[in-house]
């Protein structure tokens, strides 16, 4: 009887080795996505215990993305992100990590090359350089050439070496960026899971900033420029969609994720003030807008007569498909309101089908305010999150005061 217990002792401390020597080393890791002109994308990441699992914690600035879906066969390691659809299939070497980011587009799946060594706490250079200027407060900026220009608003904290910010444009903004100031030169990057950018640019000096280049995951190159502007903004996010001519309301008829059509002539929206968020499970604006819907606005605002419906457009016509990715962001997100499976977001025509009475909508996340007549009040483009600082709490407070105006109304 001893031995058969001494025996299953053994075993089990064999398999619990064997578990352990197949998890990542703890620590600070230092990650980089290879673009196809042979840029390095970096971030930072942290590796730690958790519940009895191996816990991976993203750093963007003072973002904090926690990826806890993490498997081990032989010398492989799978990390499926929480959100998105998208994994890293990777194999462990002497050196770290190395293997494939795999993520899923409007055009399918594409993958980009990942290596990541452990103990490493720099993002783009071991070893600091005095920044030439200080290049702190608000630009404006300019993205591509030509016919093709887009124009953004930058928003930097500049201290020492260290720079952090994003850039805001018309359909929403770059989230949290972290990097650095080496001599005259930026360096920001950001990888949230969902998107992999790279800023870089010469300084001028303290008003210019020219030969930009904007690496947007695998291929895509954008150049850019930027001058000091304090009141640099951007158009009115209330004036890009509008309702078409002879519309005052929308009508719609989808299912959600139980198969069950809901409407807006439903019982539970008649005299409510209802938000309309028009989302997609793959869109980071759109996860920013639902944490603050879900967390803040939903809580203080439903049982006053506020409710919310998300119209969910997917990157597959496969309806299971998308069934399962606004499930999972459901559950992720923790989202208390029904979401509809709405759409498929590269065809343009269809999105277009799908609200015909809207002129356009241009931007995921697309906010539509309805009062408790039914009457469409005001369709906000875009959504400006937790990274822009003031343009988000300002936001806020505008959207709060705009509900209690509807809530205070007669239906």
């Amino acid at each position: 009887m001893v031995k058969k217990i001494l025996l299953i002792v053994i075993m089990l401390a064999g398999l619990l080795y064997q578990a352990a020597a197949q998890q990542i080393t703890k620590g600070i890791w230092r990650g980089t996505l290879k673009t196809s002109s042979g840029h390095d994308i970096p971030f930072n990441f942290d590796v730690s215990d958790s519940a009895g699992r191996q816990l991976i914690t993203i750093f963007n600035a003072t973002e904090r993305f926690k990826v806890n879906d993490i498997t081990y066969r032989g010398d492989s390691v799978f990390i499926q992100m929480p959100l998105y659809g998208n994994e890293f299939r990777l194999k462990k070497t002497s050196g770290g990590l190395t293997g494939k980011w795999i993520k899923l587009t409007s055009a399918g799946y594409r993958a980009m090359d990942f290596s990541a060594t452990p103990n490493t706490a720099w993002r783009f250079f071991k070893v600091s350089q005095t920044a030439v200027h200080n290049i702190s407060g608000r630009w404006s900026a300019v993205f591509g050439t030509g016919a093709k220009i887009d124009t953004a608003v930058g928003e930097f904290i500049h201290t020492g070496d260290k720079l952090t910010g994003t850039f805001l444009t018309n359909t929403g903004d770059h989230r949290f960026l972290e990097g650095t100031v080496k001599g005259d030169s930026l360096y920001l990057s950001c990888f949230d899971g969902g998107n992999a950018y790279l800023f870089t640019a010469k300084i001028n000096d303290e008003q210019t900033l020219t030969g930009g280049k904007f690496y947007s995951e695998y291929s895509s190159v954008t150049p850019w420029t930027a001058y000091k502007n304090d009141k640099a903004k951007l158009a009115d996010a209330y004036s890009l969609s509008t309702l078409k001519p002879g519309y005052t309301s929308l009508d719609f008829s989808y299912p959600d994720l139980n198969g069950n059509k809901v409407s807006l002539s439903d019982e539970r929206f008649k005299n409510k003030v209802v938000i309309i968020q028009i989302l997609g499970s793959w869109c980071p604006n759109c996860i920013d807008e639902t944490e603050y819907l879900v967390v803040h606005y939903y809580k203080k605002y439903q049982p006053r007569g506020v409710e919310i419906i998300g119209l969910a457009y997917e990157r597959t016509n496969d309806v299971v498909k998308s069934a399962k990715a606004i499930q999972q962001f459901k559950a992720r997100m923790g989202v208390p309101y029904p979401l509809l499976i709405t759409g498929y977001t590269p065809a343009r025509a269809q999105t277009a089908k799908s609200l015909p009475m809207l002129t356009q909508v241009i931007a995921f996340p697309t906010t539509i305010i309805i009062d408790k007549k039914g009457n469409v009040r005001k369709i906000h483009t875009g959504f400006n999150g937790p990274a822009t600082g003031a343009y988000y709490t300002d936001y806020i407070k505008e959207f709060e005061a705009l509900t209690e105006e509807l809530l205070s109304e007669t239906p």
